[in-house]
């Protein structure tokens, strides 16, 4: 009898679990080789004095996306996870009292945005409705197969694509597209935002970046009950039913080559063979390092990160009537932001805030009786060796500073927990390089062709997931780079199998 294919995944990030289920339902036996204690990667959590709190990513959209993965291994998703849809994505907060509140319905917000900001209803409507004709026409190409296989883009729409984009979408940046649909400086600033979705800069990033958000505004935003950490749970939980292993406390230390083949990995100083390595690790990180590769290292570097996070997680004693699940407070001055983001690399005095409230979908569970876990995160420029613990002091004051204005109230008083998350504890943690959140930018017109690829051109056997290579971060993307990756797999073992 025939012994079943063996797969070795490095790092259990979400990709990576994803990763694991499709290769485990394709037969193959999976070893996931974690050099933390626990699964997730970014989508992490603790819990402290009765506040839960998770760790990194806190928008949840498309999740069609983990379905699909669910169905794909005969298991009833309600089982392991369940979520609701908002009946809002966002309150948007700005300096001059303005309050605005997305609602799901585009008639409610449209509405919404002509009575706060003069914001002609229909101007909302056409640029929603547009946004939703370039997803369904572009993204079906570049988020849903490799840019690199002449055979899968033979499968993907092209001709539907090309007639789907305008040539705005390409030559222009995002806030240029966004200011010729938009009269209002605000409703501009909010859907500039958008970029921040993949640690990009709206001045900069081309106008096809309008699409994002379609993903939150004609799909809608859902809450996971349990917070995001019960994405990571459930993931873990299919995995482990379809056989996967998971090794924790286990980091690997390089991978094996032999006749320009990926054929293992040393774990602990020991050999462990493989037919196929899947890594889940920084792209940047896993030639370094793991292939010790410093040359191919050094030109992934040539194109720009994507930019980092600073995050409070503080434990509010008091209920805020005002705020939702998602809440953002403007910068003044959002060019001069992104500015300080990307070319300065340095805080900036007026940061935008957002805060993710958890315990305003589950009172008394997420947070004590009465009281709030916020989330506090502002966008950081990636580590190039700041001071941060001064950079940590600025932020928070600017923070408090923006909340008690804002709020007309005093937060420091407030917080009864306190623990930060900066870009150089990004990069310990989760491996990301630099803390930058989705590997490179997308501040240029060619950043998704110049996107790693799902598969190494090098080394046969070796393939690669996650938000640092196609096509690209967040959670949605991740769990697609797994698909597309897991398609390539299947691909190229039909056609050994051929020869």
């Amino acid at each position: 009898m025939q012994s079943s294919p063996r797969a070795i995944i490095i790092g259990s990030g979400v990709a990576g679990m994803a990763a694991a289920i499709r290769l485990a339902v394709q037969g193959y036996d999976v070893q996931v080789y974690e050099q933390s204690g626990q699964p997730g990667g970014k989508l992490g959590y603790f819990e402290t004095k009765g506040y839960h709190f998770d760790t990194g990513p806190s928008l949840f959209t498309q999740p069609a996306n983990i379905e699909e993965l669910f169905e794909l291994a005969g298991e009833p998703i309600a089982a392991y996870f369940q979520y609701r849809k908002m009946d809002h994505s966002c309150h948007y907060f700005y300096e001059d009292g303005t309050i605005i509140r997305a609602a799901a319905d585009i008639d409610v917000f449209a509405a919404e945005l002509q009575q706060k900001t003069g914001e002609p209803a229909h101007h909302l409507k056409t640029y929603l409705h547009t946004s939703g004709k370039l997803y369904d026409g572009v993204a079906n190409i570049f988020l849903n197969h490799s840019l690199h296989k002449r055979k899968t883009l033979i499968k993907a729409n092209i001709g539907k694509a090309i007639k789907t984009v305008r040539l705005s979408h390409l030559m222009k940046s995002m806030h240029q597209v966004n200011q010729k649909i938009f009269r209002s400086e605000k409703v501009v600033q909010l859907f500039n935002r958008y970029a921040t979705y993949n640690g990009s800069n709206p001045y900069q990033a081309p106008g096809m970046l309008s699409l994002i958000p379609h993903l939150e505004h004609n799909e809608g935003t859902f809450y996971p009950e349990g917070g995001m950490i019960s994405i990571t749970n459930a993931l873990y939980r299919l995995a482990i039913k379809k056989g996967v292993v998971f090794h924790f406390n286990q980091p690997v230390e390089r991978i094996i080559r032999h006749n320009q083949k990926a054929i293992g990995v040393v774990v602990a100083g020991k050999n462990i063979t493989a037919d196929i390595i899947v890594s889940n690790v920084d792209v940047y990180f896993t030639y370094l390092r793991l292939l010790n590769d410093p040359n191919k290292a050094k030109k992934i570097l040539k194109q720009e990160r994507s930019s980092s996070a600073l995050i409070f997680y503080w434990g509010i004693n008091q209920s805020f009537s005002q705020l939702g699940l998602h809440n953002i407070f403007f910068s003044n001055n959002y060019q001069r932001e992104f500015d300080h983001l990307f070319r300065l690399k340095k805080a900036y005095d007026d940061p935008t805030v957002y805060i993710n409230i958890t315990s305003k979908c589950e009172p008394g569970k997420q947070a004590p009786d009465g009281k709030e876990n916020w989330f506090v995160m502002v966008n950081a420029p990636a580590n190039v060796g700041q001071d941060w613990p001064a950079l940590k002091n600025q932020y928070r004051k600017a923070i408090i500073d923006k909340l008690n204005r804002m709020l007309q109230t005093n937060v420091e008083a407030l917080i009864e927990t306190e623990d930060v998350l900066d870009p150089v504890l990004i990069e310990t943690k989760t491996g990301s390089y630099q803390g930058s959140l989705y590997g490179t930018s997308s501040n240029s017109k060619m950043a998704a062709f110049l996107r790693h690829p799902n598969f190494s051109g090098q080394l046969e056997g070796l393939y690669f997931v996650g938000g640092s290579v196609h096509p690209g971060g967040g959670i949605p993307l991740c769990l697609k780079s797994a698909k597309i990756m897991s398609d390539i797999v299947q691909d190229d073992t039909r056609k050994r199998r051929k020869h």
